[in-house]
């Protein structure tokens, strides 16, 4: 099913200014050429606003950010990148992160986003397989040199390489061209209903990490593109992130639902002033949809919108808006303004299949591995690995292809029973996966943090009982791990499930 023929009437996003292509490909027909141009133009004509505060640290206006990230694309040249060459970035959020972003970009080089969190030989994999000409490591100075001439790429070339999470194989590097960037920000503008206005002021709390797509693109280099100013935090803690939206008056708020649920759940949420907050988003993992409502009484202000994408859609592909927020909160809503969806060999009684997404924001394959990209791109198609159905033109993703668990026969989706359960009054998080079984194939097994101060033996028989009344017998779990701290997670806040199926201590419950 194509986003043309879906909800005829209903589609809730701008969609003028878009124009099909011999390709099949609908694209954004006044768009700037390149990133440069985004941030010369800002620098030109707001160059005394601020572009980036570093949370409990300094910030940069966009006079500063331009002209300190030209000395940092000299001292690349200095240091003898050339346009094309990779400049990886192994850095936290902070100044010196959107200095390393843009300084490579000023270079005419591809920037490749590092993730912080990899250990010593998966950090060494992505510099060797990316054949970084520079590394940017934490604790060390910037390049620093004299400005030189400023790059003009064109919109088809490579500007970063988004290396994969690495949760199906090895990383492959998702390479982002120029039009796949700004693709994305006239995305996000548009689903979100951002003003362009000139009078408007934006601000934008970045609470997860800056080398994944949903804080570079979807929020940082949005609001570049907006004139806006990107809040960054460090390290996430509640508190903080509370009590930095009254102090620098955040307008929109993007984070993944772990993040939502620590922040509801902290003292001061009550007490805090977010009526500046007009825009709230959430996304890079599934929702409970009880979760979405309570976003809602605790930000009255503000339009929730619920968004998916992969590093290969360059960020967000599917949007689903304030008017379908709380009746479809277990839904990633209707494709961008130029994606075209499609579900991909849909079971006959379900509707469930393979979500297949085409667009200029599909990135132009995996660096150096024409095997894979030969597998995942195909007759320009983006195959997502991603089990999702279409009703009325929503998108519901009801399971990682991978994650799906086949009881006997029975497919069971865990993101539905993930939801289901993390409606528990005493379940803090969970997650769902298939404990291998010699007769069934598989059974369903549950991996739960308890709210602090609940005992095990007091929360394993009431979430059995809260599953018996929600979901149908072949989806209620039949194993119980308890867990005394926060669920494996990647840095874009994905849970590791093949971490949770290869551990033991499983315990047995009736369902």
């Amino acid at each position: 099913m194509d986003s043309d023929d879906v909800a005829p009437g209903e589609y809730p996003f701008d969609t003028s200014g878009i124009e099909g292509g011999a390709d099949g490909i609908r694209r954004y027909t006044d768009l700037p050429v390149n990133l440069v141009r985004i941030l010369l133009a800002q620098a030109a004509t707001r160059g005394d606003r601020t572009a980036v505060v570093e949370l409990g640290g300094s910030s940069l206006t966009y006079s500063d950010l331009w002209q300190r990230a030209m000395r940092v694309a000299g001292g690349l040249r200095d240091a003898g990148v050339v346009p094309g060459d990779r400049v990886a970035v192994q850095l936290g959020n902070g100044l010196d992160w959107a200095l390393a972003f843009w300084g490579a970009q000023l270079a005419g080089a591809v920037v490749v986003p590092m993730n912080t969190r990899l250990t010593e030989a998966e950090a060494e994999f992505i510099v060797a397989d990316c054949g970084a000409t520079y590394v940017i490591r934490a604790h060390r100075p910037l390049p620093d040199g004299e400005p030189g001439e400023v790059p003009d790429p064109a919109p088809t070339d490579v500007a970063a390489l988004f290396y994969t999470s690495g949760t199906t194989g090895r990383p492959k590097g998702a390479m982002t061209t120029h039009e796949n960037f700004l693709t994305t920000i006239e995305t996000v503008i548009r689903c979100r209903g951002l003003s362009r206005e000139p009078g408007v002021s934006h601000a934008t709390l970045i609470s997860v990490p800056l080398f994944h797509v949903t804080g570079c693109n979807s929020q940082f280099l949005t609001q570049i593109a907006l004139g806006g100013t990107s809040v960054l935090m460090p390290r996430f803690d509640a508190a903080s992130f509370l009590a930095a939206i009254p102090e620098h008056g955040i307008t929109l708020v993007t984070s993944v639902p772990t993040i939502y649920e620590l922040v509801l759940r902290h003292p001061d949420v009550a007490k805090t002033d977010v009526s500046t907050v007009r825009t709230l988003s959430y996304g890079g993992a599934p929702i409970a949809p009880e979760l979405v409502h309570r976003l809602h009484e605790a930000f009255p202000g503000a339009r929730l919108g619920n968004g998916f994408g992969l590093s290969e859609t360059s960020g967000l592909a599917t949007f689903l808006p304030q008017e379908y927020a709380l009746e479809h909160a277990d839904a990633v809503g209707f494709p961008a303004p130029v994606n075209d969806v499609r579900i991909d060999r849909p079971d006959p009684v379900t509707g469930v299949g393979e979500l297949l997404i085409r667009g200029p924001n599909v990135v132009a394959g995996y660096w150096r591995d024409p095997v894979r990209t030969a597998e995942t791109f195909v007759d320009g198609w983006l195959h997502t690995g991603d089990l999702a159905r279409i009703d009325d033109g929503i998108v519901r993703i009801v399971d990682r292809a991978k994650d799906m668990i086949n009881r006997g026969g029975e497919n069971v989706y865990s993101v539905e029973v993930e939801n289901a359960l993390a409606a528990h009054p005493d379940v803090l998080e969970v997650a769902v996966v298939g404990v291998p079984d010699p007769v069934m194939g598989e059974k369903v097994g549950v991996v739960v943090l308890p709210r602090p101060g609940v005992a095990a033996d007091d929360l394993v028989p009431s979430l059995c009982a809260f599953a018996r009344e929600r979901l149908a017998d072949f989806k209620r779990p039949q194993f119980v791990r308890v867990i005394e701290g926060p669920l494996p997670r990647n840095a874009g806040g994905k849970v590791l499930k093949k971490q949770l199926r290869e551990a033991e201590g499983w315990v047995a419950v009736p369902r």
